[in-house]
């Protein structure tokens, strides 16, 4: 009896101690959360949109009906009078990471806002003023009117640890400075549509709300801004994504010298490589990003790249899977000079490539179709790409961009008319819309020559760029 009470006490005693060293072991946020959570704030916004009131009340009819089309045409909400402007708000989170007044928060919490409300932990609101804000890696840097503010400490996403614990401060549902904590789940997720960031990927419970608000390491540095999370239902179903401090410091540095964000761009379509394509490719192993477009004028065209290449390293990075390529290309400089490795029919070789500036998505889109169209405001032309048709037609071997219409503006002074076909500008042959377009960017307000096609016979004309 005695021994078995003699047992009992040692099994309780280890299990007493079990338990005091598991709770030593988890990690004590208080101290973090009373130290930073006054630095982090709860944004308010309000946009106005623009709705069919009426419509909104009728009942849905099934499409076979024979009111349906009716309803349809006379309370559509392309103009029959009944629009009218709604104020529409949202909620989101942000943090303070200068004592006069700079806020970080998501480009998509601010997004089309016609006023923004800061609240701070003591209560005071304050009209927020948008300083720059960068859609492709969802930033936004706001500014208040305010001093001696209390900041967070900003960290490195690069030494950041899978496994590592991690804490979220926000505003989930409007419930300020709601705290939660996880551990990082993964480093470098692709998202689709958002190509350019490599999120961390945590298990921390992230809601509505949470948008904009900072990650936070046991050292209590800023590791992530708090993104978006990956759900069926709309709520949090244990992943959550984070844009990570590094990218945020790149994007808020630009964003504070020049307002708008400018990012490397090779111009390449690319895909993995499969265990399959490997083995096509006489490779040990899938690794790299496989070219399967390059895009006309573009640095990769420039530099020599072709379809078929492997990219497995680029500035000295290595490529092992093609999601990791296109972020170190952003990061990148413009007009600097690489050195890009690329497995070319089985031998590797090394190429040089000068890196151009990433275009907007609408150019990039029209390039990748190959033919499209583009306005082209600042001297009011629209214009579009020949396709093969329109060449034989007017006798157009190669090069050149067609007029599509003639705007007010200093295309029309000039004598530019509808199916003029720009064959130059400022001395450099035009190929596509999208040089077309880059060339008038790039230009300073000034006089340049531009060679016109019209019925046959080339003509010179004298174009006048206005200032930007």
């Amino acid at each position: 009896m005695n021994l078995a009470k003699y047992i009992l006490g040692i099994c309780l005693t280890t299990l007493f101690l079990t338990i005091s060293i598991s709770a030593q072991e988890l990690p004590d946020f208080t101290e973090l959360a009373a130290q930073y959570g006054p630095s982090v704030v709860n944004i308010s916004t309000t946009a106005k949109k623009t709705t069919n009131s009426f419509s909104e009340k009728i009942p849905q009819l099934p499409q076979d009906s024979p009111f349906h089309d009716f309803f349809k045409r006379f309370f559509d909400n392309e103009g029959n009078g009944f629009l009218e402007e709604r104020p529409s708000t949202s909620l989101g989170s942000g943090f303070i990471i200068s004592e006069d007044g700079y806020i970080i928060t998501n480009n998509h919490v601010i997004d089309d806002a016609s006023e923004i409300i800061v609240r701070l932990s003591d209560r005071r609101e304050l009209v927020a003023e948008v300083i720059g804000a960068d859609k492709r890696s969802d930033i936004a840097l706001l500014k208040i009117d305010a001093n001696g503010l209390p900041i967070v400490k900003l960290g490195s996403s690069e030494n950041l640890k899978v496994g590592e614990w991690v804490l979220a401060i926000g505003s989930p549902f409007g419930f300020e400075h709601s705290v939660t904590a996880g551990i990082v789940s993964a480093k470098g997720r692709s998202l689709p549509n958002d190509t350019y960031v490599p999120f961390i990927q945590t298990d921390v419970a992230i809601n509505p709300g949470n948008s904009g608000g900072p990650l936070f390491n046991l050292a209590g540095e800023v590791v992530g801004v708090n993104a978006q999370i990956y759900s069926r239902t709309g709520g949090f179903m244990g992943l959550s994504f984070a844009i990570p401090v590094d990218v945020m410091k790149e994007v808020v540095e630009q964003l504070k010298n020049g307002g708008k964000v400018s990012r490397g761009w090779l111009g390449v379509l690319i895909q993995d490589v499969t265990h399959e394509l490997a083995e096509s490719f006489a490779m040990k192993k899938p690794q790299g990003a496989l070219i399967a477009k390059v895009l006309p004028d573009s640095p990769a065209a420039e530099s020599g790249l072709k379809v078929g290449d492997i990219i497995i390293t680029f500035n000295g990075k290595d490529i092992e899977r093609s999601v990791d390529l296109p972020p170190i290309v952003g990061r990148t400089k413009v007009n600097s000079t690489v050195s890009t490795i690329v497995i070319r029919k089985g031998k590797q070789e090394t190429v040089k490539v000068k890196i151009g500036e990433l275009p907007s998505e609408e150019d990039i889109k029209l390039a990748t179709k190959g033919q499209g169209i583009a306005n082209i405001t600042r001297i009011g032309l629209l214009v579009k790409d020949l396709d093969e048709k329109k060449r034989e037609e007017l006798s157009i071997v190669e090069g050149g961009v067609l007029v599509g219409d003639v705007e007010e503006g200093t295309a029309r002074d000039a004598g530019i008319r509808k199916g003029d076909v720009v064959i130059m500008m400022d001395n450099t042959d035009i190929t596509n819309i999208i040089q077309f377009k880059g060339i008038i960017t790039g230009l300073s307000e000034t006089t340049v020559p531009v060679l016109i096609h019209r019925r046959g016979s080339p003509l010179f004309l004298a174009l006048k760029i206005p200032a930007k």
